[in-house]
């Protein structure tokens, strides 16, 4: 790979700068804040190749303007590629590539965190001391040993979050078109989804965003769940309707809700919004309820995972840039 090859970074944060560069310190690179969209696409202009993250635009319009602009490779520094035009990019002759795993147990960790906190309610307790008030009253958790969680989804982040949930004593129900029993704990089977919504305490997403998985948490399979089923997601915001889980939040029918992912969190995450309104009258109906626990899209945000996002985004883009075949790249 020609190390004069401008490599142009959208939607960068500093620590994108960091570990980038200590992954590929001879790559000619150019980071840039903004996101990419059709406002920004012209800032890739004089790059042979972009990288870009889970909410930048790749729509067919702006590969077409990515493919005008001499931009011949894209690296998703991410698992996730349904923001990617997938048939427009190969018919453009664009070669795109994504890090398909990376430290499975950072988003593991971080879903079972959540878990945690919620049903032992330690953000409020944090803030109660705080205060100097030591009360227990509204802090009563469960015991999740013995509890049956349910995991859609037994690809390497579900099975890093079966491993652990099996040390906790939980019964696992797994869900997945494509079964791997042999990757899961003693503890976990398979089952459809019907009884998967019917028989489990707790329920953690862990698929991909697809045309068949686009929301599905919706009215009708949240009618399925148990009164006061917790919810956990840490995969893609597009799985849950949202709107259906409010409903359902003020129902009770959902008693716990955990969420690292939003639908709309292109507008949100990743920005300092302290001093600004925020519009998303949807994600302020959510920051009303007692019992929903919001991060913002940081479950893969470890050393362990950003070392490795970096070093296979720039083993990608050495090996687009250079004609050589790449293992991680997306087919048609």
């Amino acid at each position: 790979m020609d190390s004069q090859f401008q490599i142009t970074v959208f939607s960068n944060q500093p620590y994108d700068e960091s570990f980038l560069r200590a992954a590929g310190p001879d790559l000619q690179w150019r980071f840039l804040p903004q996101p990419l969209t059709i406002d920004t696409v012209q800032l890739a202009t004089g790059s042979c190749a972009v990288c870009v993250f889970v909410n930048d635009d790749l729509s067919a319009a702006i590969l077409q303007q990515l493919q005008q602009l001499g931009v011949k490779y894209i690296a998703l520094r991410c698992a996730g590629f349904n923001n990617v035009d997938l048939a427009t990019a190969h018919r453009l002759g664009i070669r795109v590539a994504r890090v398909p795993a990376y430290s499975p147990e950072a988003v593991a960790e971080h879903c079972v965190a959540m878990m945690l906190c919620l049903n032992r309610k330690l953000h409020k307790a944090y803030n109660r001391v705080r205060d100097d008030n030591f009360s227990l009253q509204g802090l009563l958790g469960f015991n999740l040993h013995g509890k049956t969680v349910g995991l859609i989804g037994t690809g390497r982040i579900g099975q890093a979050t079966a491993r652990i949930l099996h040390g906790f004593g939980m019964q696992l129900l797994c869900f997945d078109p494509q079964p791997n029993p042999a990757a899961l704990p003693p503890s976990a089977r398979y089952v459809d989804l019907a009884t998967l919504y019917r028989d489990s305490d707790v329920i953690s997403l862990h698929c991909p965003l697809t045309p068949d998985s686009h929301h599905l948490v919706n009215q009708a399979a949240l009618a399925q769940m148990k009164n006061g089923v917790m919810l956990i997601n840490t995969s893609r915001g597009g799985l849950i309707d949202t709107k259906a889980v409010i409903d359902a939040l003020k129902s009770k029918k959902i008693g716990l809700l955990g969420l690292d992912v939003y639908e709309q969190e292109a507008d949100l995450f990743f920005k300092d919004l302290s001093e600004e309104m925020i519009a998303d009258e949807v994600f302020q109906r959510l920051l009303t309820f007692p019992n929903v626990l919001i991060t913002g899209h940081q479950a893969f945000f470890t050393q362990e995972a950003l070392s490795q996002i970096s070093q296979i985004t720039v083993a990608n883009l050495r090996a687009l840039c250079s004609g050589d075949v790449c293992a991680n790249e997306l087919k048609a």
